[in-house]
């Protein structure tokens, strides 16, 4: 591609102009610039590619995006220099791929908790109705349920140059609808920016990313700005971001004025809402209320955090052209993602659910479902990740204390912080509550500890991991699977 036509839709302001070139690749990473590339230098926390940018010209970068002044002797390298680099490499990696977004339904799920598990719910709609679905989220990345063998190199959202490829081999393949989970983070480094987002879906706001963010106000807004670029809105306003966004829309504050949006919720009138709720070990019922009509509801899917979810996919899909009838079905057979309250029962007659709660509002959903259940004692593992908000971690302690019989305290992914250090602050907030605990930093042998004080009745929660099948120490990733352990243990 011509580097005039990767620069269509771009403000910037050529620094050097050498010859006409031909941009065969896009790389912001420089162990993988390769002859005919496009270097987009970025400014991170840790490093700064600017730096580097002449190694990129000598490993065969013909053009390079800028946003500081550099000196480049090679006169034929085309110079670019913008105001924000990660907003021209989503503006260049659509142009690259050919905004292969246009021709998908995205819909884009944002919140704090939720956003895996609502995918899948989206996806398994969808595909009930004869369509070729693609996730892209925490998991990975699927076509129709099946692994799709792509780089993504962050944890959730994928950077733009990577999402405009995995949009593209997805177009490729025949997906006609794309369920995404969009992080806060994900919409503040502009990842989604060249997007065509259909349908936005809001799930809620709790603590969580505040390392990054600093306060919950900065966090609310970077959720907020989904809503710039979608068509419709589909948002929880149990939640009170979610009735802020809500009402920010009726009075068209928005830069999109005519985005539209579907309401959904338990406790309050909305668009769709759940009433007489029955929930069980086994699954949830409840009736819908839908344009003064009302619908009887079955999922297999403990709790009430479960029917939340059910009702952000019933409004994304209605939105999505699904009939009622069809979605209806559809959630009957519906099991869920993996490591989402994904439970086990022993020859014992105990049980262990794994999940992946790994923020304050996560763990006290799942330990509150559990309770739900009337076991004889609630025995919680959980601990916190490295390197990430440390005001969630005497919160959590807290929760865990307060509703559960015996908690036992472990590490998560530590990464480069000590993991006693983080136990530590996990501990500060158990001991406010009269909760009985007991320190074993070895994960594998904290879970087993729980299950060998487990009798008959119980439940183990073991939390925080979920799907994750490593555990990140330090420098070093190594293969952790909470579900696959637990099913050792009590096997």
């Amino acid at each position: 591609m011509k580097i005039n036509e990767l620069l269509i839709g771009l403000e910037f302001e050529e620094v050097q102009v050498g010859r006409e070139v031909e941009i065969k690749h896009i790389a912001y990473d420089s162990r993988k610039v390769k002859e005919g590339t496009l270097f987009v230098c970025q400014n991170g926390e840790n490093f700064d590619s600017h730096n580097i940018a002449s190694e990129a010209v000598s490993k065969g970068a013909v053009a390079l995006i800028v946003e500081k002044d550099i000196n480049i002797s090679n006169s034929d390298v085309v110079v670019i220099k913008v105001k924000n680099t990660r907003q021209a490499l989503s503006r260049v990696s659509s142009n690259f791929y050919n905004d292969p977004s246009n021709s998908l339904n995205v819909i884009g799920i944002t919140g704090t908790n939720g956003k895996t598990s609502i995918s899948y719910l989206v996806s398994e709609i969808l595909q009930n109705n004869k369509e070729t679905v693609g996730v892209i989220g925490t998991i990975g990345m699927e076509v129709n349920n099946m692994p799709l063998n792509l780089e993504k190199t962050t944890p959730t959202t994928p950077d733009s140059l990577e999402l405009q490829m995995i949009l593209k081999e997805m177009q490729k393949v025949n997906v006609t609808t794309v369920a995404m989970e969009v992080t806060s983070i994900g919409l503040d480094q502009h990842r989604v920016d060249d997007c065509k987002i259909d349908i936005g879906v809001f799930t809620n706001l709790t603590e969580d990313h505040l390392d990054f963010h600093g306060t919950m106000d900065n966090y609310k807004d970077s959720k907020r700005k989904l809503f710039e670029l979608c068509d419709v809105g589909v948002i929880n306003i149990d939640d009170s971001a979610g009735r802020e966004y809500v009402e920010t829309m009726r009075e068209r504050k928005f830069v999109n004025e005519n985005v539209k949006f579907t309401t959904y919720a338990i406790d309050r009138e909305a668009d769709l809402r759940a009433l007489d709720l029955s929930l069980s070990p086994s699954g949830s019922k409840f009736k819908l209320e839908y344009r003064e009509h009302m619908y009887e509801i079955a999922i297999n899917l403990p709790g009430k955090f479960n029917v939340y979810n059910a009702l952000a996919a019933i409004g994304a899909t209605l939105n999505s052209g699904v009939s009622m009838e069809c979605i209806i079905e559809a959630l009957k057979t519906i099991k869920g993602a993996k490591g989402r309250f994904e439970s086990v029962l022993s020859k014992s007659g105990f049980s262990v659910v794994v999940d992946y709660a790994h923020t304050p509002d996560a763990l006290e959903n799942v330990l509150t479902t559990a309770i739900e259940f009337n076991p004889k004692r609630l025995i919680t593992v959980f601990g916190c990740g490295g390197d990430r908000d440390k005001n969630k971690r005497p919160l959590m302690g807290r929760i865990s204390g307060d509703l559960s019989n015996v908690t036992i305290i472990t590490s998560d992914n530590p990464r480069t912080e000590q993991p006693l250090s983080i136990i530590k602050d996990i501990e500060e907030g158990i001991k406010t509550t009269s909760g009985l605990y007991e320190i074993i930093e070895d994960r594998k042998e904290a879970i087993e500890k729980a299950i060998k004080i487990a009798s008959a009745g119980d439940i183990v929660i073991v939390a925080g991991k979920g799907h994750e099948a490593y555990q990140i120490l330090n420098d070093q990733t190594i293969h952790f699977d909470d579900m696959e352990i637990v099913r050792d243990l009590i096997s």
